[in-house]
């Protein structure tokens, strides 16, 4: 679709406030309900359906009545919004011509204030050339249902991070100013696309600098993907730029080398085609890296040691996996695995330090429950060698001794009585106290010893 910004200048702010209403609506719906666009735009003096006759008009919307009346945003709607809150944040002011078209965006140049050139890039996915997104892209990731703005949004944001990442670890990218939706504006590159480029002054010089820029970045954990000579821009001092990063992987995904051996093929066949130079034999052979006759060799994947950065998982390239995350943290980290190991040889040891004291616990329990049998027995003898005592004829020393020992007798009574009751209070407090708490666990054991304890 034509990008005509001439109508931006007529839309009022009911206009833009009804654009948003259906870019809101689209959250949930594929057909925003007209209802819905009312009440969510909310206009003070009401209007909504004259506002969506005129954004229809400018083809900003389009109104769908095949299961019910409502309406989408299309392209150019997503445009005017994007372009309307950059043009806010004071990004630029102006946009220009066409300059460039792929299957995947446009390219417009804008300028701001100052009169400096930048680009501006909008994504447009869903192309009637380049449908086969989910299966070709991981934009989506884990989800199931899309649709072509969305998708758009999710690459330009991917492309504005790996820029900025890429920018700050001086790589030649372009400067990534701002993003919005699925408008990326960056600086505009002083040069050609390598495909223009019919002659070179020193091309072996410069297959060198590309496939260099393509090692960096595996020793960085990315690989490019589309890597090829409609991706390179190069200027008259012969100073190669990378544009295009949403297809960006990590080299820990499973086609990681099938993807870096495409783009090593790609810059291969062009400069052996385009400039004669006689790499032929490295073609046809890929897993040969021996120096060839010019003293290059074609660098391999499993030969490039990840030992610079780790952009891969800051940025969450796609194959980053769980597992590799654990592993780089593990070697970015000196010395953790030994403080893991000593951690889980203390809990170890207090583990094995709180089942020593339980099982302590529970011998001094059995031990203090076999002395009170013990007394409970030796008073049982007591008084039955008293009551044997008593049953013998006596005199009046006899009668003295008797009465003593009737008072140890009931004294020893009393004491086993306590004792017996002790018990059955312990036993009724661990069948009834904080019995809804940890119910089986270590906490709840201890509890129960330190009690029975506690009642002794």
């Amino acid at each position: 679709m034509k990008l005509d910004v001439d109508a931006l200048r007529y839309l009022s702010k009911d206009d833009f406030r009804v654009l948003t209403a259906v870019e809101m609506g689209m959250r949930n719906h594929e057909i925003v309900p007209s209802e819905l666009v009312d009440r969510i735009a909310s206009l003070k003096h009401g209007g909504t359906y004259k506002v969506l006759k005129n954004l229809l008009k400018h083809k900003l919307v389009h109104h769908d009545s095949s299961k019910y009346d409502g309406f989408r945003l299309t392209y150019l709607g997503y445009d005017f919004l994007a372009i309307k809150t950059l043009v806010n944040r004071g990004v630029f002011t102006a946009v220009g011509r066409q300059i460039g078209v792929g299957k995947e965006s446009d390219i417009f140049e804008v300028a701001n204030e100052d009169g400096s050139i930048l680009v501006m890039k909008l994504h447009r996915l869903g192309r009637t050339s380049f449908r086969a997104v989910k299966s070709k892209r991981d934009y989506l990731r884990h989800r199931r249902s899309y649709n072509w703005l969305y998708l758009s949004r999710l690459a330009a944001l991917k492309e504005f991070a790996f820029m900025k990442a890429l920018e700050e670890h001086g790589f030649p990218v372009p400067n990534a100013v701002d993003c919005n939706r699925h408008c990326v504006v960056m600086s505009l590159i002083h040069g050609y696309p390598l495909v223009q480029v019919r002659e070179l002054q020193s091309p072996e010089a410069v297959f060198e600098r590309i496939l260099g820029l393509l090692v960096r970045l595996a020793e960085h954990g990315l690989i490019h993907c589309d890597f090829n000579e409609f991706n390179i821009m190069i200027d008259e001092e012969e100073k190669v730029t990378m544009i295009d990063f949403p297809q960006m992987v990590s080299v820990s995904h499973r086609n990681a080398q099938m993807y870096f051996d495409r783009d090593v093929d790609c810059i291969y066949k062009f400069f052996s085609k385009r400039f004669n130079l006689s790499l032929e034999e490295q073609i046809d052979n890929p897993d040969n890296s021996e120096e060839d006759s010019e003293g290059s060799s074609r660098p391999c994947l499993s030969s490039i040691s990840k030992s610079v950065g780790f952009l891969d998982k800051e940025l969450a390239a796609s194959g980053f996996t769980r597992k590799e995350q654990d592993d780089m943290d593990k070697f970015v980290e000196e010395g953790k695995d030994n403080d893991i190991c000593s951690d889980e040889e203390e809990n170890s040891a207090g583990m094995d330090e709180t089942i020593v004291r339980d099982v302590d616990s529970l011998h001094l329990l059995d031990q203090q429950v076999h002395l009170i049998k013990g007394d409970e027995e030796k008073n049982e003898e007591n008084r039955q060698s008293c009551e044997g005592q008593l049953s013998e004829p006596c005199g009046e020393d006899e009668s003295e001794e008797n009465g003593n020992d009737a008072e140890l007798v009931k004294r020893l009574n009393k004491q086993r009585r306590r004792a017996i009751a002790a018990v059955h209070r312990g036993g009724k407090t661990l069948a009834s106290r904080n019995s809804y708490k940890d119910k089986g666990g270590r906490s709840s054991h201890n509890s129960k010893i330190q009690k029975q304890l506690s009642s002794w």
